[in-house]
């Protein structure tokens, strides 16, 4: 694998030692500029990991739809998901569930088999695909998370390249992968590109590209 299920639990947990003090009154703002407060980002975020286990997960994933969890919505124009922390639980507990929804992930796409096929809107993927989903969900979110609190962030070099390769093969080059994927997902502008007001990535196998 280019991305493993290691590097989904690491990434989750820099971005766990990276909130941990936050206060627990400290979350109700928006993060970065997104409509979600930071709660509600690091709650999606959680939710990601976990909707990317339960999609990859069975011994029959459907390859036209997604499994069939519930969601819903907390508030308009909140995120909708199938996961939702107690706010009561605070900082400890937002960090528990994202951990824990890491960990489904991680322990999914290691025990499937590498060829395993499970719908996803961005193209059909295989366990490795919804590793660097998982990935990308949470450095991104981090990002916009972290900003807003003024708190550092940065996420490793080599595995940014390595989600790169994945899931964005046709990016412009830039010596900073961080930025460069901080770009593909429409988060920063780089020399000669502007900031990019859609994106998506390509989550399909090389092997079912064109």
């Amino acid at each position: 694998m280019t991305v493993t299920p290691a590097d989904v639990t690491t990434v989750v947990a820099l971005l766990r030692a990276t909130l941990r003090d936050v206060p627990d009154d400290a979350w109700d703002v928006p993060a970065g500029a997104l409509t979600w407060t930071c709660w509600e980002t690091i709650e999606h975020t959680a939710d990601d990991l976990f909707a990317y286990a339960m999609q990859i997960g069975p011994s029959d994933p459907p390859t036209d739809t997604h499994v069939p969890a519930g969601w819903r919505y907390l508030r308009e124009g909140g995120p909708a998901l199938t996961i939702f922390v107690d706010r009561a639980a605070g900082t400890l507990g937002l960090l528990r569930v994202l951990d824990g929804c890491g960990a489904m992930l991680a322990g999914v796409v290691a025990g499937a088999p590498a060829d395993r096929l499970s719908h996803h809107a961005y193209g059909i993927s295989d366990p490795e695909g919804f590793a660097a989903m998982g990935v990308v969900e949470t450095v991104v979110h981090a990002h916009d998370v972290a900003t807003t609190l003024g708190l550092p962030w940065q996420p490793p070099a080599e595995l940014c390249e390595r989600v790169i390769e994945r899931l964005f093969p046709d990016l412009p080059e830039h010596p900073d992968p961080w930025e460069r994927l901080l770009w593909a997902t429409g988060r920063i502008a780089l020399p000669g590109h502007p900031l990019r007001d859609s994106w998506r990535w390509d989550g399909r196998p090389v092997t079912l590209r064109g």
